[in-house]
């Protein structure tokens, strides 16, 4: 089994769009090393509510996850060292994703990564890594098994600063998958 980068690889060349002549050489880590976390794209794919669709799930979420290392972190699929370009890249991928899930119809995996997205920029924007994280690790499980509404309330939280909105995010998807 391939693993979700390969996969966004491939979906790239395939959506014939500029960014495949950015895809370059193979990239130099694709799974996961040992004590790795598994990509996020796997763990939305692998929960329930992706059942019917796991394919395009695992590639819509493969997709905004490079976006959004193209904003803000190293980039696994594809290798651009102009910084805007890097941008513009990140936001067409973003796209990808989210035009994938509507493909098949799951708006709520789209509100979810579209919050995710939103949120992540968010906690960038004031330097808290920590918020970035617990709003993928509370996205990545509501497109897996769905959304509560105590991740609702920790989103809300997240919009407004509240400091412990990480921890309500991270104990919000740690409910989701139980």
């Amino acid at each position: 089994m391939s693993s979700p980068i390969i996969r966004l690889r491939e979906a790239v060349r395939e959506s014939g769009s500029p960014l495949a002549a950015q895809l370059g050489a193979e990239p130099d880590q694709v799974e996961p090393l040992p004590g790795d976390e598994p990509h996020p794209a796997t763990l939305a794919a692998a929960g329930p509510r992706a059942a019917a669709d796991r394919a395009d799930v695992e590639v819509a979420v493969a997709a905004v996850d490079e976006g959004y290392r193209l904003h803000y972190r190293r980039p696994r699929a594809l290798r651009i060292g102009d910084a805007d370009l890097a941008l513009l890249a990140g936001d067409r991928l973003y796209a990808l994703g989210l035009a994938r899930l509507a493909a098949i119809g799951d708006l709520t995996a789209i509100a979810e990564l579209a919050d995710v997205i939103s949120l992540s920029a968010q906690a960038h924007a004031s330097e808290d890594e920590d918020l970035a994280a617990a709003a993928w690790e509370a996205g990545v499980a509501a497109i897996a098994h769905g959304s509560t509404t105590a991740a609702d309330a920790a989103k809300a939280r997240a919009r407004e600063g509240d400091p412990g909105a990480a921890r309500a995010l991270r104990e919000a998807a740690r409910a989701a998958v139980r």
